[in-house]
């Protein structure tokens, strides 16, 4: 787990916040219930830290509690929506996914980059089955995604060869890419073809497409993404959707730079 990078040295740092917002990160979906040693173990404090971090969060009603177990609230999506209520581009992108997805027949999505991972923040999804369970605030290591690695291409080379410096390739799959050599040429085509086709890379059965979405000085800011089973649609298949997947990016631009004004 990514500690903060701040402490005690730092006299505006608020350890008990951190901690508290650490216990949160914990529980996902395969780990929707913890008892306090489970919090405690992934947290790296203290059972007695634990504690007070849940105690905390039960009383403000994000976490409740049987007396053993654990588990996040929906009051939790607060903390989000916060966030999600601010951004102008889920609300500009969504009317222009769910024409895509209608037109395609597949789920459509858009993401941005937070750190090393990419984070849904619209998604309009198809009656199809999708092999993952992805919605608004799932986040997915960015190497292993069309859209990410959309999103990666879009960095300066600074920063892109920070990110090959530090990323571990983990195996979510077979089919994941293992060698910094074979992702950073995947880089180079993405760049140069101006989309990503990723197939059961992150998880066995699915397959995706991305482009990027550029603000006025051509910066990519987030990535658009068409995702289907692999028993609903062939690589050619959703090779032929990228024309109309740019076609959505590209929608999504100009409503963005409307609203962003003069």
């Amino acid at each position: 787990m990514e500690q903060p990078q701040d402490g005690p040295g730092d006299a505006e740092f608020v350890q008990s916040l951190a901690r508290g917002l650490e216990v949160i990160k914990v529980f996902d979906a395969e780990h929707p219930t913890r008892t306090l040693s489970d919090v405690a173990r992934a947290t790296k404090v203290t059972r007695a830290t634990a504690r007070r971090s849940l105690h905390t969060l039960v009383r403000l009603g994000y976490v409740r509690s049987d007396g053993t177990l654990f588990t996040l609230t929906p009051k939790v999506l607060e903390l989000g929506h916060a966030y999600l209520r601010g951004l102008s581009v889920p609300r500009v992108a969504e009317p222009h996914l769910r024409e895509m997805m209608i037109d395609t027949g597949e789920t459509a999505s858009l993401s941005v980059l937070d750190g090393d991972h990419v984070v849904h923040i619209a998604r309009v999804a198809t009656t199809g089955v999708i092999t993952v369970s992805i919605n608004v605030g799932a986040r997915f290591p960015a190497y292993a995604t069309a859209m990410g690695r959309v999103l990666l291409a879009g960095m300066e080379d600074k920063e892109l060869d920070d990110y090959l410096a530090r990323v571990e390739l983990a195996p979510l799959t077979d089919q994941t890419v293992r060698e910094v050599g074979e992702l950073r040429a995947i880089m180079r085509a993405v760049r140069k073809s101006g989309f990503c086709i990723q197939d059961q890379e992150l998880n066995r059965g699915l397959r995706a497409v991305a482009a990027p979405v550029r603000d006025r000085d051509g910066t990519v800011i987030a990535a658009a993404n068409i995702a289907a089973s692999v028993g609903s649609c062939t690589l050619e298949q959703l090779r032929n959707m990228v024309p109309r997947l740019q076609e959505c990016a590209a929608a999504i631009e100009r409503d963005l730079h409307l609203v962003a004004g003069p």
